[in-house]
């Protein structure tokens, strides 16, 4: 069964009239050509909403790209004085093709109107791309859009120019698609190549006396980039397949960055599984690294995410109970946010549970986290871990933990992370 998104509220589009199909519109539009002697075409392609249908049906489908009509109707009424057609594209495909017919001469709307309709749409699905997925998909997705222009002949049919417009557009929007993905991945690499992550370190507490416990590393990358957000830098790497690089330079980063480590705190790490396969992640490079910094393996819990896929348990076992002997922790974060929570507790034995934030926020109001959370305890009490609650926004929620006799809490209400050092960036 496939989750639905839960990173917060949402705002849906409107609801929306169903697009009509290109079939239904052609004439409409053929014929505003011959009034008209010219037409554009904007091109969105929207090949993610295919994801929406599989993981969660045709209806799904149906609203997003109601959604997704209804959000490109609206920047067309905004932008756009001339008559406008919003239509689906070819049965079968998740496109929308947009007819644009001008009112004024054909040269002003080619060089200045089109391109600053394209624009606009752009910059809308970008800003509020998730709201059409709502509330199916996690993460915003990518539309590419490009725009075609036919200035009538009279030799050709009228909807032969029409699909002129249209495939000129199409073909538009596939030529930005590659150099999009062209810049995004010479982008990432140059970040990574070039170690332009930095660390930040966001407060473990303990949930009773309120000290510090530790702090969580976090990756970020350059600043006032749209590669910032470790919500766009980890998933495009995982696309282009730089999942392991970039994990290899977060995690030197998370040491770097703790120079000069609180005495007594704990240093927890993000790792993936594959983490032991990088040549200085061995133990004895691992523990040259640290001893660098002046900390030891047993200041250093590493958290590997419940949502990972773990291929092969037995391996990543083995290296627990090697690293362990060591010194080092482990902790298995977003616990319950998956479907794998129990079996990667069992055969991991960490150290520490982590609980995702879906099950703590507004815990102190709602009986049934509390019972989730109870449940999380006493798994916990059973393996002789101990849990962390994530996402923690208020005293209340606190408070809470607390009383549920759980250790540690994380989140924002400590603050927000930050370097532990005034020299870095």
């Amino acid at each position: 069964m496939t989750q639905l998104a839960s990173t917060g509220v949402v705002p849906s589009l409107p609801d929306s009239t169903p697009l009509l199909e290109l079939s239904e519109g052609v004439e409409d539009v053929g014929r505003s050509l011959v009034e008209r002697q010219a037409l554009g075409c904007i091109f969105v392609a929207a090949g993610a909403l295919e994801d929406v249908e599989r993981g969660f049906g045709f209806e799904a489908f149906q609203r997003s790209l109601g959604n997704l009509g209804s959000l490109l109707r609206q920047i067309c009424r905004d932008s756009f004085a001339g008559k406008a057609w919003v239509l689906r594209g070819e049965v079968g495909r998740a496109e929308v093709a947009i007819f644009l017919s001008p009112e004024d001469q054909p040269g002003s709307f080619y060089a200045e109107d089109l391109p600053v309709i394209e624009s606009l749409i752009v910059q809308k699905l970008e800003r509020k791309g998730q709201r059409v997925v709502y509330p199916y998909l996690r993460r915003s997705p990518r539309f590419s859009v490009g725009r075609g222009f036919v200035m009538r002949n009279p030799r050709l049919g009228a909807i032969t120019q029409v699909r002129e417009a249209l495939d000129e557009a199409r073909g538009d929007s596939q030529l930005n698609a590659r150099e999009l993905s062209r810049d995004r991945r010479r982008a990432l690499i140059d970040v990574i190549a070039g170690g332009k992550v930095t660390s930040v370190y966001e407060p473990v507490v303990e949930a009773r006396t309120l000290t510090v416990y530790g702090y969580e590393a976090l990756a970020r990358g350059p600043a006032n980039t749209a590669l910032a957000a470790p919500s766009n830098l980890f998933p495009l790497a995982e696309e282009e397949g730089l999942s392991f690089a970039l994990d290899c330079l977060c995690r030197h980063k998370a040491i770097e960055g703790a120079v000069g480590f609180p005495e007594g705190a704990k240093l927890f790490m993000n790792i993936r599984p594959s983490a032991i396969h990088d040549p200085n992640f061995q133990p004895q490079a691992l523990k040259e690294t640290l001893a660098s910094c002046e900390l030891q393996p047993t200041d250093v819990i590493f958290e590997i995410s419940e949502q990972e896929s773990f291929d092969n348990y037995d391996v990543l076992r083995e290296a627990r109970d090697e690293y362990g002997k060591l010194g080092f922790q482990f902790a298995l974060d977003d616990t319950g946010a998956g479907y794998a929570c129990l079996e990667a507790a069992m055969k991991l034995a960490p150290e520490f549970l982590k609980v995702d934030r879906a099950f703590v926020a507004g815990i102190d109001e709602d009986p049934a986290r509390q019972n989730m959370v109870r449940a999380f305890q006493s798994m916990a009490e059973r393996m002789n871990a101990r849990i962390i609650g994530e996402g923690l926004d208020t005293m209340q929620e606190l408070q809470m933990l607390s009383e549920l006799g759980i250790d540690f809490g994380q989140g924002w209400l400590f603050g927000k992370p930050t370097p532990l050092r005034s020299d870095q960036p």
